[in-house]
């Protein structure tokens, strides 16, 4: 659908009007939107990147910056300037429906990237709650992680000034929301008392256990009764510990001859640095660690029925990341019943009490992961009850049918004021 005007209220009864803003829209309201298209009582629109050819059945309003930010500016305000041409263009996008009557009562705006800035200019009456995944330090959290020296000065302002558009947001705010506690603790705290914990949830109906289920990657088709491991991420990059996993898968194979692994995910860096010397981390992989192809499986991104079949039958799940945005995969692995091995960090141990429910690992010892996924595939029984823990970790915290209906509450009482 293309770039449309939003038209006035219905006269007759009482609508609430939300708009969504997220430049690649669903995204984190995939499942909030879900929920609320039953809802006569709602009526939703969205505002998105006009790239952004997701169909998800809302009228919807394409924004696009007019141009790229300014050649040899301030490296330390390029992110800056890329936020201020994204809320201008969707300021912009939005004045002919603005014109033409449209007030939302609230509009759900994910930080960090500019789009929703200039919104309480638009519509100073319309309520807003932001969506916070991620607030910057050049010490003790993601980039630095990864790192064998501190950031030098530059790249400490660098880091500070990448929060510059967020800070706008959580000034401009009715209220906010984070999914994590961790992700919500990374917040300043001053801001911190007028943010919800809150996650949109998992379907623990779909991502459900099912022993006889099978997983056909290529052809090759996969039972609980194979060997498998799997990797899951957006990209293959140092964020979500590709190195580390491929580096380990390597031994593996070596100690283990029916050992079969399946990464989804595409080569291409979503976050973090790309490699130095100009390849892709796959290609890295796939040149210098001597693998046993006929046993590696990387079809890259697929289908949710996919994803889930293959946590279905996966023996084991390893999930590895810095100290950053946790993924949703890895909850919905859970909800499947899957073996998790996952890093020693922060957001992971949110989720994951080793033993319990799972069980951790140092994010860079190799060893200690290959040791320890040996252990696991050796003794597979002795872990079925941390498979059953895992699952009921999801439902009773995180499933979606308890999670959207507090989700809708949060949203009303913002609407209405009654929030604040």
């Amino acid at each position: 659908m293309r770039h449309q005007q939003i038209g006035q209220r219905f006269s007759v009864g009482y609508l609430m009007q939300i708009l969504f803003m997220h430049n690649n829209f669903p995204g984190q309201y995939r499942r909030i939107m879900s929920y609320l298209k039953p809802k006569k009582s709602v009526q939703m629109y969205a505002a998105t990147l006009e790239t952004n050819k997701q169909d998800f059945g809302l009228r919807r309003v394409n924004y696009k910056p007019h141009r790229e930010p300014t050649k040899d500016i301030h490296p330390s305000l390029i992110s800056v300037e890329r936020a201020v041409l994204m809320g201008q263009a969707a300021y912009k996008a939005l004045m002919p429906s603005q014109k033409n009557g449209f007030r939302p009562d609230i509009i759900l705006s994910h930080s960090g990237w500019g789009a929703n800035m200039f919104m309480k200019d638009l519509f100073p009456d319309a309520k807003l709650l932001t969506y916070y995944e991620w607030y910057y330090y050049s010490v003790g959290s993601d980039g630095d992680f990864l790192m064998d020296q501190p950031y030098d000065p530059n790249g400490q302002i660098r880091i500070r000034m990448k929060n510059t558009p967020i800070l706008q947001d959580l000034a401009a705010m009715d209220w906010g929301q984070s999914p994590t506690k961790f992700q919500h603790s990374k917040l300043p705290k001053t801001f911190q008392d007028r943010v919800s914990v809150l996650h949109d949830g998992v379907d623990t109906a779909f991502f459900m256990p099912d022993p006889a289920a099978t997983a056909t990657i290529g052809d090759k088709t996969f039972t609980a009764d194979d060997e498998v491991i799997t990797y899951v991420a957006r990209g293959m990059e140092t964020y979500r510990g590709f190195p580390q996993f491929m580096e380990g898968l390597a031994k593996l194979q070596k100690l283990r001859p029916n050992l079969h692994a399946v990464v989804l995910g595409n080569d291409r860096v979503a976050y973090g640095s790309e490699r130095e010397d100009g390849r892709t981390y796959k290609e890295w992989a796939l040149q210098d660690l001597g693998l046993d192809m006929s046993r590696v499986h990387m079809p890259g991104l697929q289908t949710l029925e996919t994803f889930r079949n293959l946590m279905q039958v996966s023996s084991l799940h390893v999930y590895l990341t810095v100290p950053f945005v946790l993924s949703w995969s890895l909850m919905e692995a859970m909800s499947t019943g899957t073996l998790i091995l996952g890093s020693d960090t922060e957001p992971v141990r949110e989720m994951i009490t080793d033993g319990e429910n799972g069980l951790l690992v140092d994010f860079f010892d190799v060893e200690a992961q290959v040791e320890k996924v040996c252990h696991i595939l050796d003794n597979k029984a002795e872990f079925e009850p941390l498979r059953q823990q895992a699952r009921r970790t999801i439902l009773d915290q995180y499933a979606k049918k308890d999670l959207l209906p507090k989700y809708w509450r949060l949203i009303k009482s913002v609407a209405n004021g009654s929030h604040i």
